[in-house]
Parts: structure tokens; C-alpha cells; sequence
């Protein structure tokens, strides 16, 4: 009988029993892919023949068209085809000048953010190349998955269209965030280290702000309070990597004031900041300033300009138009944001600007399904490697735990008197050494199961999202959920509390910052990113300022016993905690485990043997076989 007869005669059977279960349907070709529709990845990188054409002056570029299909099924180029592109963009980027004469009709765009399948839908919605300029505010890497697929593409562009592609520069477009988020991990993982530093050098080489048709002031950030005109940008250096204060910085990082247009007024935050206040410190940025309405206002009076458009800051509309101003009675401020489902967890819409014939329209769009990537760009077997070391290491303990913990206390009798019967002569001190190498043994299989269980539960946790247990009500510090009812893997999803676009900023406003440092470098492939590290870094710094004196939380140590000192603290001193995953799998490794259930199930295995060839083996008991 076929195999497919057999187990449909079998699951017949079955469901007669149980009506449930439903028929099995067994494909007739199991090599089918189980959704026809999605075309399989490009495995290859195309030849020079595939991947070039000429222009219409005869020049070999590489081919838009070509281009854009193949980074759709995640295909790769090879190095030198890349590297090609970045250079050639690199030098056609360093020709223009730092503020970019833009002429409508124009298309004004948004962050990406990586977000390579969602790019396209800003050129369906956003018009043809050939009839709309496209000018970019910035931000085309970081935090998706598929930043060096925008870049390229957006450079071949350029390389085709340099009057009517037009990119200026993000705060995302420099080394120091790079590093810090997803974009040199993914150079790496698609690429190589020459990639990467490419990429950086075309970076510095963008432009840093924008004039449209002599009346908005665009760019990614916006002004500063060393900006008194338009003409003080083009003295600036750009080629360089933008610092933590002056006139670059503020281009790319600053915001308007929250409760901009009515910042004077009280709000449920607390007062509202004197009038004629122009700048605040940006506590939410680390860097840069806060700008109010009235500086804007003076800022457009001066340069005679309609208003400022830029981008920086996510949105649920994907758009927002500010208080308008009240000469010209036109939004003092707009901004932009060009990625739908920001992280894939804001729910949020995008939109592009079309100004043209002195109107604006605004065009908003949806997220577009694109194909998943694991954190940290590991492969499905590296990142699943905590689960099965841990299930593992669980069965090794439950092979070992014949007895239950009752029975791990009470003494063995019956082999002390197996011994003494036999007339066989231990030497106390190789009888301790033996029960001194077997007990290790066993504490090791304890060791790795807790470096198992702390490597799966960051696997599991492996978000940007900065959560705070109180703001979650239940969550704690490392995503977790607490409490009695905790669910495992479930518990641990932060995206199971997120339920509106305000959630979301709320919880990541943390990596809305400039980091102050760079974190180590790690060589363990399990652990996040840095910018996912915060998380776990916080938790270690709530557990110390708690008292606690363990990775768990918890104010005692591994033998239950507390320390003996305040506060539970022990001899740690602040800052002791690990900040990095390699420190904190040291310490794990070092943790004297001599209580507990491992340790009391390795001084009983311990001390019921003996070294091998001091005693007779012991005879069979009536109720045991051979």
C-alpha cells in the first residue's frame, strides 16, 4: 500500500474516533513552494551584462529597472558592483552644493528607515521620475532591514537622474548611529567592512538642507540658533561626521518644542516657557535644542521664506502641519515621515508632500508586506541554538534527578553499609577528591543551563523598544512579563502591549537619543545590537539600585543565603553590574552554585560512589533486574 493511502486510511480511523481531526491533505510534489505567489530570493549576483546599460549620452550605469527587481527578491550584488555605485554617487553627492535649489513640481519624502519595499510605494504614489523632481529629507538606513537595498538604489537613481533625484542628509547618515543601530551589522552580514566605510564616506558627502522654489526652507532636522540666513549653511563644512553641538548638529537633530505654536500656555506637564523664548535644551534628543514658534517666525521674516518642511519625527498621519504664520498664514512647520508601520509596530501611515502649481498635496499610503528578517541578522539555526541548549540541558538534569528533592536529603544509608560489608578501604582523601570532581561535573550542567535559559530569554527579548515595568503594569525592565500571570515566551513580547501609535513612541523614545557612547564590541552572534541593549542594561541597574546581588533580581545569592550585608548588596560596588552580554555570561559561570536542587543532586551522586577498584560491586536487592 502507498504511503499516502496508509496514512489517509490511518487519519480516517482517527477521525472516527475523533471527529476533530481534520483529513490530511498531502501534496502531490512536496518540493512546491507553500505560497506559490511569493517568488523564491535570488541566490546569485548578476553578471556586468545584467547589471549595466547605457544612458541615452552612452555612458554604462547601472540599470534602475534591473536594479529595482532584483533587490525585490533580496537579491545581492557583489562587491565591486556596489562599491562601484557608492564611489560614483560619492562624487556626483560632493559636486552639489550644502544647500540644494529645488524646483517644483517636487515630491518631497520623508525618512525611510530601511524600509525597501515601502521606497516603492513612494514612487506609485509620489509620480514619475520624468515628470516630478524627488527630494529626500534624510534617513534612508537604520532600524529596517533592508537600508543598504534603499541606499543603493536611491544612489543608482541619482547616478541616472542628478537634477531630479535630490538627497540630503539625516541624522541616521554617520558612523556613530550606525554603529549603534542595525545599518554597519547589516552591511556586514550583506556585504563587508569595505561596504560599510563606503557608505560612510557617501554619507558625508550628502547635502544638508534644501530651498524650494525660493520659498521653504527644507531639511531633515531643523534651524539653530547660529542660523541667522540661508547663506551661513553654505560656509559650513559637511564633509565631515556631525558632532554633538553646532550648526550641522541642530540641521539634523533638532525638533519644535512640544505644544509648539502654544508653548507659552500651562499644560498638564507643567508650565509653559516664558514668552520670547526662541530655544530650549532638546532633553529628548540629548543634543541640540528645542525651537519655538517665535524663532521660526523670526527665521522666515528674515529670509523672507514661506516655511520650513522637514522630517525627523515619526507620525501616526505620516504628516503634521504646525501653527500657521501670522503673516502669510501658511503652517510655520511641516513634517514628513515616509515609513508606514515604523519597527513594524507604530501602525502608523506615511506620506509624501507634492508641491506643484504653488499647491501642496499630501499623499498618504500603507505599509507593504516584505520578507522577515531575525534580529540581529542571525540565521534561523544560530538564533535557536539558547532553545535547544536549553531543552537539552533540562533533560540532562531530569536523567539525573532520579530522586525528588526529599529524597536528595536524606542520607545513603544503604551505600554506607554496602561498603562497610565489602571490608573495602577508601582513603578519605581520594574518596573527597573523587565527590569533590564528580559534584563539578554536575554544577557544570547547572551552569549551562542557566547560561542557556539567560541567552534564549535574549533571544526572546531582542528589541529596540525601551519598556519600563511601571509604564507597562507588569512588564519588567527586560520586557518580561511579571506576575502570576506570566506566560512563558508570550510574556515576554512587548508587542502584545503595544495598542496605539503613542504606546509605541512611549516605549522607544529611548533610542530616540544620541547615544553618549559607544558600547563594546561583542563577539557572541546571540546578542542584540547595541541599541537592544538597553533594555537588559536598565534591568541591571534597577536590580542594583533594589539591592539586589544576583542577575535574577533576586537580593540573595545561589545557596538561598542572603549576603550579610545591607541592603543585600554584598561587596558589589555601583556599576558592578555587567553591561554587556560577554560579561554578564562570565558572571553566570562564576556563581557558586552549592545549594539548590543541582547542587544538592551533585553531593548525592557524589557521595554515593566510590572510586573504581576499591569495592566489589554490591549484590541485587529482591525488587531489582540485572
Amino acid at each position: 500500500m502507498a504511503s499516502s493511502e496508509y496514512l489517509q486510511n490511518a487519519l480516517y480511523q482517527i477521525q472516527e474516533k475523533s471527529p476533530l481531526v481534520r483529513p490530511l491533505d498531502i501534496p502531490d510534489n512536496t518540493c512546491d513552494r507553500q505560497v506559490p505567489s511569493v517568488q523564491p530570493p535570488i541566490t546569485s549576483t548578476p553578471p556586468d551584462e545584467q547589471l549595466y546599460t547605457n544612458d541615452s549620452y552612452g555612458r554604462r550605469r547601472p540599470s534602475p529597472q534591473f536594479i529595482r527587481q532584483h533587490f525585490l527578491r533580496e537579491g545581492r550584488l557583489r562587491e565591486d558592483q556596489a562599491l562601484a555605485i557608492l564611489r560614483q554617487a560619492t562624487d556626483v553627492l560632493s559636486a552639489e552644493a550644502n544647500v540644494l535649489k529645488v524646483k517644483s513640481p517636487v515630491t518631497v519624502v520623508g525618512d525611510i528607515h530601511g524600509q525597501y519595499y515601502d521606497l516603492m510605494k513612494v514612487f506609485e504614489v509620489g509620480g514619475d521620475i520624468n515628470e516630478t523632481n524627488y527630494l529626500f529629507l534624510g534617513d534612508y538606513v537604520d532600524r529596517g532591514c533592508f537600508g543598504i537595498e534603499c541606499l543603493l538604489y536611491l544612489y543608482v537613481l541619482k547616478l541616472w537622474y542628478p537634477d531630479r533625484i535630490l538627497l540630503m542628509r539625516g541624522n541616521h547618515e554617520c558612523r556613530h548611529l550606525t554603529e549603534y543601530f542595525t545599518f554597519k551589522r547589516e552591511c556586514l552580514h550583506k556585504y563587508s567592512q569595505t561596504i560599510y566605510d563606503a557608505c560612510i564616506e557617501s554619507f558625508c558627502a550628502l547635502p544638508v538642507a534644501g530651498l524650494l522654489d525660493g520659498k521653504f526652507f527644507c531639511v531633515h532636522g531643523g534651524i539653530s540658533p547660529e542660523l541667522n540666513t540661508i547663506a551661513d549653511i553654505d560656509h559650513l563644512h559637511r564633509f565631515q561626521e556631525p558632532g554633538s553641538s553646532g550648526l550641522l548638529c541642530d540641521l539634523l537633530w533638532a525638533d519644535p518644542i512640544p505644544n509648539f505654536g502654544h508653548e507659552n500656555e500651562q499644560t498638564a506637564h507643567g508650565p509653559g516657557v516664558p514668552s520670547g523664548t526662541l530655544w530650549e535644551r532638546n532633553g529628548v534628543r540629548g543634543c541640540s535644542y528645542f525651537f519655538t514658534y517665535e524663532a521660526v517666525v523670526q527665521f522666515l521674516e528674515r529670509n523672507e521664506l514661506l516655511g520650513i518642511i522637514r522630517g525627523h519625527e515619526a507620525q501616526d498621519a505620516g504628516y503634521v502641519m504646525f501653527r500657521r504664520t501670522p503673516k502669510k498664514k501658511f503652517p510655520s512647520v511641516i513634517t514628513v515621515f515616509s515609513a508606514p508601520n515604523y519597527l513594524d509596530i507604530y501602525h502608523n501611515r506615511a506620506a509624501v508632500l507634492k508641491y506643484a502649481n504653488k499647491n501642496i498635496t499630501i499623499r498618504q499610503y500603507h505599509a507593504r508586506p516584505h520578507p522577515y528578517w531575525l534580529p540581529n541578522f542571525m540565521d534561523a539555526f544560530t538564533w535557536s541554538l539558547p532553545f535547544v541548549g536549553d531543552k537539552i540541558v533540562e533533560m540532562l538534569l531530569a536523567v539525573l534527578r532520579v530522586c525528588s528533592e526529599e529524597e536528595l536529603d536524606e542520607s545513603s544509608s544503604e551505600e554506607e553499609e554496602t561498603a562497610r560489608g565489602s571490608g573495602a578501604v577508601v582513603a578519605p582523601s581520594s574518596l573527597a577528591s573523587r565527590r569533590d570532581e564528580i559534584r563539578r561535573k554536575i554544577l557544570v550542567v547547572g551552569k549551562m543551563q542557566r547560561l542557556f535559559q539567560l541567552m534564549r530569554e535574549e533571544s526572546e527579548n531582542a528589541t529596540e523598544l525601551s519598556t519600563d515595568g511601571e509604564e507597562l503594569g507588569g512588564l519588567n525592565a527586560i520586557g518580561q512579563r511579571v506576575g502570576q500571570d506570566a506566560l512563558g515566551v508570550q510574556g515576554n513580547q512587548i508587542r502584545r502591549y503595544i495598542h496605539s501609535f503613542e504606546d509605541a513612541r512611549r516605549f522607544d523614545v529611548a533610542n530616540e537619543r544620541l547615544p553618549e557612547a559607544q558600547p563594546i564590541p561583542t563577539s557572541y552572534p546571540l546578542v542584540p545590537v547595541p541599541s537592544m541593549r538597553t533594555p537588559l542594561q536598565a534591568h541591571f541597574q534597577r536590580a542594583w539600585a533594589s539591592g539586589a546581588s544576583t542577575p535574577t533580581g533576586s537580593g540573595e545569592n545561589e545557596d538561598g543565603d542572603d549576603d550579610g550585608s545591607a541592603g543585600g548588596r554584598g561587596s558589589q560596588p555601583p556599576g558592578a553590574w555587567p553591561g554587556t552580554m560577554e560579561e554578564l555570561v562570565k558572571r553566570v559561570l562564576d556563581v557558586d552554585e552549592s545549594g539548590g536542587v543541582v547542587g544538592q543532586l551533585a553531593e548525592r551522586i557524589a557521595s554515593g560512589r566510590k572510586l573504581p577498584g576499591t569495592r566489589k560491586p554490591r549484590p541485587l536487592k529482591r525488587h531489582e533486574t540485572a
